[in-house]
């Protein structure tokens, strides 16, 4: 059975954290495209919900998956991480064979 990608409580926050910074209220967009390192790569953004994407929602946040991503992002999280190096939006997906050290690139 395949399952949408979970989004944690902690990039929820984050992301209502960013649009309450900005005064947007903008979605993050989680999107895969072919390209980087391994074959595929994610593409992270504040942008509007389209009309084929899923809609991951949270106490108004909104996490964007469009159509044509969400097969490469089935049973993945979507996480916030702050660490040494710096804080960025991860992703823990379970459909790639590897990963590029940069964690934008994977293949599957």
């Amino acid at each position: 059975m395949t399952l949408p990608p979970k989004v944690t409580d902690r990039a929820f926050a984050r992301l209502k954290e960013i649009c309450e910074a900005t005064g947007e209220q903008k979605a993050l967009r989680v999107a895969v495209e072919g390209g980087g390192c391994s074959g595929f790569q994610y593409d992270i953004r504040l942008d509007d919900p389209a009309g084929d994407d899923l809609i991951l929602e949270q106490d108004g946040a909104q996490v964007l998956v469009d159509a044509v991503s969400l097969p490469f992002l089935q049973n993945a999280v979507i996480d916030y991480t702050e660490e040494l190096i710096g804080a960025r939006f991860v992703i823990q997906n379970p459909n790639a064979t590897s990963s590029c050290g940069c964690g934008t690139s994977f293949s599957i």
